[in-house]
């Protein structure tokens, strides 16, 4: 029988993968003052690069991998903002993104989301940083921060989505891949909600109320799949898909402050919480 992994796998044909992937590269000679620039050796040549984003040794770090048209250069302004609020904060490209190497395909997002995994903890042991890890994704990133969720959870303090996704032929019927071409069936490809019902640890999940790509009930299905008990849905009114931070501002950051840390403030007046 096929494992989850080599059922996703049947994705990586071309004319399935220009839907999923739309890399473009960073061609900046070097990181902005304060963040490092970080790469991570895979198979064959191929390097997955980071935009690490540290502050205090002891506070949470990020772990987050983000949406398909987006690069991690353009979270060097978020970065800091993630500082303020108490976390370290960690971008990864997928391959062929920023300044990663490679041909981003569905197999190598999880193979490679492991290699990162284990190459930033190794980075936070060999650096002193006793802060706990939290993983985060957005929009396509959430299939790889639930993997790894799912496959370490006892190693994690908790999981945050953004405008994450249950159903993986709904979302590429939707963006106009036919049902029939995909290679895998409407069970087959939940792989973020059997894996999300495999983690414990404290989830968060926001999401845009008018979110035109991947609708409310998508987040519903995965909060009903979710194993944690400590779970919170976050629905930010008129937002869509990728305006989130924008309508949110500050909050944003702050609700994930909330959530994190357990600081008891009232962030919530403009936010939906579920």
């Amino acid at each position: 029988m096929d494992t989850l992994h080599e059922k996703f796998s049947r994705l990586d044909r071309p004319e399935i993968l220009q839907y999923i992937f739309h890399p473009r590269k960073d061609y900046s000679d070097h990181a902005p003052e304060g963040i490092i620039e970080h790469f991570i050796p895979m198979d064959a040549g191929v390097q997955i690069g980071t935009r690490i984003h540290l502050t205090a040794p002891d506070a949470p770090h990020i772990l987050f991998f983000h949406g398909n048209g987006e690069i991690a250069s353009e979270y060097d302004d978020i970065g800091p903002i993630y500082n303020r609020c108490g976390f370290s904060f960690i971008a990864v490209d997928f391959r062929g993104y920023g300044k990663s190497t490679g041909e981003p395909t569905a197999s190598s997002m999880l193979h490679d989301a492991h290699a990162v995994y284990a190459d930033i903890k190794g980075f936070l042991k060999e650096s002193n940083r006793t802060g706990p890890l939290v993983l985060m994704g957005r929009s396509l990133g959430s299939v790889s921060a639930i993997e790894l969720a799912a496959s370490y959870n006892d190693e994690i303090a908790a999981l945050i989505l953004d405008s994450a996704f249950a159903s993986t032929v709904a979302l590429l019927e939707h963006i106009g891949v036919p049902g029939s071409d995909l290679g895998i069936s409407e069970e087959d490809g939940l792989i973020n909600v059997k894996n999300i019902a495999k983690v414990t640890k404290p989830t968060l999940i926001i999401h845009g109320q008018r979110d035109a790509l991947i609708p409310l009930t998508d987040i519903e299905v995965l909060m009903s799949y979710a194993g944690a008990k400590k779970r919170q849905l976050i629905v930010v009114p008129g937002a869509d898909h990728n305006d989130i931070i924008t309508r949110c501002g500050e909050a944003y950051f702050q609700t994930i402050q909330n959530f994190v840390i357990g600081r008891k403030r009232t962030y919530f007046r403009d936010l939906k919480k579920i």
